[in-house]
């Protein structure tokens, strides 16, 4: 009886330790966007307002996080309406053929303190590549509306361009080979 009572405990305990659990971004709150190079003289920002991003994690501290992110191309929105028109062109992202951008993390290793290393794959313009971003945990509150844990996360990095395929007949001195990711939000389970 006493063998059963222990591995009984042991089970329970497990299950609890190692129970995953999902965070769903709150938009209210979050914002995916960009920053590109326009002549070498200023930065053009945009960002995106059809997303959804999940991060699944079995521990408190998310020491080993896994982000899922899913930006619909066609909400892009650069504040001026016929450029937003011609970024969904061929010319750019081409959002009757690529209407999805995503990022599957592969591994979220800290560096120090709140800050982390994310690494997966993103897949812009129909290429798939390994991409490492900086990420920082802001930490986790009680939102005192819901009485819900809150999460906070800062994710910032950059990409070439050209290893996408992305605007290739753009040359250089019109639109900057690198492209600055910013991501911020709040995460509720």
């Amino acid at each position: 009886m006493k063998k059963i009572t222990i591995i009984a405990s042991l089970l329970a305990l497990s299950a609890t330790t190692f129970a995953q659990t999902t965070w769903t971004v709150d938009k209210a709150h979050s914002r995916v966007g960009y920053s590109v190079s326009h002549m070498t003289i200023s930065e053009q920002e945009g960002n995106f307002k059809g997303y959804d991003v999940k991060i699944t994690t079995t521990k408190d501290d998310f020491s080993d996080a896994s982000f899922d992110v899913t930006i619909d191309v066609n909400t892009i929105a650069t504040e001026n309406e016929m450029r937003d028109k011609h970024l969904k062109s061929a010319d750019f992202f081409d959002a009757e053929k690529f209407p999805t951008i995503t990022f599957k993390s592969t591994s979220f290793k800290k560096v120090s303190g709140k800050q982390y290393k994310l690494t997966g794959d993103l897949t812009l313009h129909g290429v798939t590549k390994p991409v490492t971003l900086t990420a920082v945990y802001n930490g986790t509150v009680e939102n005192p509306m819901s009485k819900k844990p809150v999460a906070g996360f800062t994710i910032t990095g950059a990409i070439k361009r050209a290893d996408f395929g992305f605007a290739s007949a753009m040359p250089a001195a019109m639109l900057g080979e690198t492209i600055n990711l910013r991501a911020s939000g709040e995460f509720s389970k």
